[in-house]
C-alpha cells in the first residue's frame, strides 16, 4: 500500500467522522444523507483531479472505500428477500390484505405497467427531439468486452418464448428464489408469500388456534427483521459517501462529455417522468410537494446506490411511516416495484435505445406503428427486470431483440452507464412509491393524518429522522 492510498483512506475516515459527529449532534437523517452526497462528490472529483480516473492509486483506494460502500449494499441485499417474504406474509396475518388483495395487487401492477408505458413514450419523444439517431459512439476495449457479454446473455433470452418468460415468474423452487438467484426471484417470493398468506386465511377459518400460533410467530419474525432493517439503515449516510466518492472518482469525464447529448436527453426524459408521478399524485387530490419532501431521502439513496432492491427497506418504511400508506400496500408496491414496471430502467432507457438503432435496421422511428408497437413491447417486457445494477441492460436486450433491432448499442454506452443509472434508479423507486400511494388513495386506506404532517415534525413518528 502506497503513501497516496493511505492518505486517501485517511481522508475518507475524516469525512466519515464528520458524518458521525453530525449524528451525535442529532442532525436529521435527510441532512446527513445530503451532506454525504455532496462530500462524496467533492472528494471523488478531487481524487480524480489529482490522480486521474484510471490510475492505480484510485483503483486501490476505491477497493478500501468499497468496504463502506459495497459493504452497505451487501447488507441491504442481505435483508431484501427476508423483508419481502415476511412483509407480504404479515400483511395477511395482520388482516391488512385479507379482503381486497386482488384489487390492491391489480391496481399496483396496473399503475407500474401503465406508468412504464408512459415512460416509454417519453423516452421515444426525448430520443427523437434530441436526434440521437445521429450520435456517433466509440468502441474501445471496455465496449468490446461488454458486447461479448451481451451476446452471451442475448442467446439465453432469445431461446425463451413470451409464455416461457411468464412461467419464469412463478416460484418453482421458493428456497432458490429466497437467495435472489434469478432476475424474477422477487416476484416469485411475493407469489410464494401470497400463497402462504391465503393458506393462513383458510386455516384461520377451520383451525383458529393453529392459525393464531402461526400469526404470533410471523409477527415476532417481522419485528426482528424490521429491527435488522433499522440497524442497516442507520449506516445509510456512510454508504452514500463511499458510493458517491467511487462514482465521482472513477467516472470517465471525457466519455461523459462526448456522450453529453445522450446523457442530457436521458436526464430530461427522467425529470419529465418524475413530473408525471407528481401530476398523478396531484390529480388524486394529494399535495405533490409533501410527497417530494418526504421521498427525498429515499430517492437520494436510490440515486447513489443504483439499486432498487437495496432501496426497498427505506422505500417501504417511508411509504408506511411518512406517507401514510398501509403496511400491506407499501410492501406490495415496494416488492413489485423491484421487478415490474421500472419506469427508468425498463421504460425510458430501452425505448430511447430502440429509437436510436431503428434507422440502422431500415425502420422509420417516427412511424406510428413502430412507436405504438415499441410502447406495448416495453410495457410487457417490464416484468422481471432485476432490481440491482444491470437491470436496464437486461430490459434493453429484451426489448431490442423482441423488436428485431441490433443490440450492440447497449454495450457501446457502458462508459456513461453509472451516471445515467443513478437517475434511472431514483425514477424506478419513485414509480413504486407513487403506485403504493395512489393505490392507498383509491382504496381509501391512506392515512391522511400521517401524509399531511410536516416531514420531521416533533409530533410525527418518522423513523428516518431518528436513524
Amino acid at each position: 500500500m502506497t503513501v497516496q492510498v493511505l492518505l486517501n483512506i485517511l481522508g475518507m475516515l475524516i469525512i466519515l467522522f464528520i458524518l458521525y459527529s453530525m449524528q451525535k449532534r442529532f442532525a436529521s437523517f435527510t441532512k446527513r444523507v445530503f451532506a454525504a452526497l455532496g462530500l462524496g462528490i467533492l472528494f471523488g472529483l478531487l481524487l480524480q483531479f489529482v490522480y486521474g480516473s484510471g490510475s492505480e492509486v484510485i483503483k486501490l483506494s476505491v477497493d478500501w472505500f468499497n468496504i463502506a460502500g459495497n459493504g452497505y449494499i451487501k447488507l441491504l441485499q442481505m435483508v431484501v428477500m427476508p423483508l419481502v417474504f415476511i412483509s407480504i406474509l404479515s400483511a395477511f396475518t395482520k388482516a391488512t390484505l385479507s379482503h381486497n388483495i386482488g384489487k390492491i395487487g391489480g391496481l399496483i401492477i396496473g399503475l407500474l405497467v401503465g406508468t412504464t408505458a408512459i415512460a416509454a413514450a417519453i423516452g421515444i419523444g426525448a430520443s427523437l427531439a434530441a436526434d440521437l439517431q445521429s450520435l456517433q459512439l466509440d468502441q474501445g476495449a471496455k465496449e468490446v468486452a461488454q458486447l461479448e457479454k451481451i451476446e452471451k446473455t442475448l442467446g439465453n433470452l432469445e431461446n425463451m418464448s413470451a409464455p416461457q418468460k411468464l412461467v419464469e415468474l412463478l416460484p418453482g423452487n421458493p428456497f432458490l428464489d429466497l437467495t435472489g438467484a434469478r432476475p424474477t426471484s422477487t416476484i416469485a417470493v411475493v407469489i410464494f408469500s401470497a400463497f402462504l398468506g391465503m393458506a393462513y386465511l383458510g386455516v384461520k377459518r377451520k383451525k383458529p388456534d393453529q392459525a393464531d400460533r402461526f400469526a404470533k410467530m410471523t409477527d415476532a419474525l417481522y419485528t426482528i427483521i424490521m429491527r435488522v432493517v433499522t440497524l442497516i439503515l442507520r449506516l445509510t449516510p456512510y454508504g452514500v459517501l463511499a458510493l458517491m466518492t467511487k462514482i465521482a472518482a472513477t467516472s470517465d469525464l471525457n466519455a461523459i462529455w462526448r456522450l453529453g447529448k445522450f446523457v442530457l436527453a436521458s436526464y430530461v426524459a427522467l425529470l419529465i417522468m418524475f413530473g408525471v408521478h407528481l401530476l398523478l399524485i396531484a390529480l388524486s387530490g394529494l399535495n405533490p410537494l409533501t410527497y417530494v419532501k418526504k421521498a427525498i431521502p429515499v430517492l437520494t439513496f436510490a440515486f447513489t446506490s443504483r439499486s432498487s432492491a437495496g432501496t426497498l427497506p427505506l422505500n417501504v418504511q417511508t411509504q408506511h411511516k411518512e406517507l401514510g400508506v398501509p403496511e400491506g400496500i407499501a410492501n406490495f408496491a415496494g416488492s413489485f416495484g423491484i421487478s415490474i414496471g421500472q419506469n427508468g430502467c425498463a421504460g425510458i432507457y430501452p425505448a430511447m435505445l430502440a429509437v436510436m438503432v431503428a434507422p440502422a435496421a431500415g425502420i422509420d422511428a417516427t412511424s406510428p406503428t413502430f412507436i405504438l408497437t415499441l410502447i406495448a413491447v416495453v410495457a410487457i417486457s417490464s416484468f422481471g427486470v432485476a432490481g440491482v445494477g444491470g437491470g436496464a441492460t437486461f430490459s434493453a436486450l429484451i426489448v431490442l431483440s423482441t423488436m428485431n433491432l441490433p443490440v450492440a448499442l447497449v454495450g457501446l454506452l457502458i462508459s456513461i452507464e453509472p451516471l445515467i443509472d443513478m437517475a434511472r434508479t431514483a425514477v424506478n423507486v419513485s414509480g413504486s412509491m407513487t403506485a403504493g400511494l395512489l393505490t392507498s388513495k383509491v382504496t381509501k386506506q391512506l392515512d391522511m393524518g400521517i401524509y399531511g404532517k410536516h416531514a420531521g415534525a416533533e409530533d410525527s413518528i418518522p423513523p428516518l429522522q431518528n436513524l
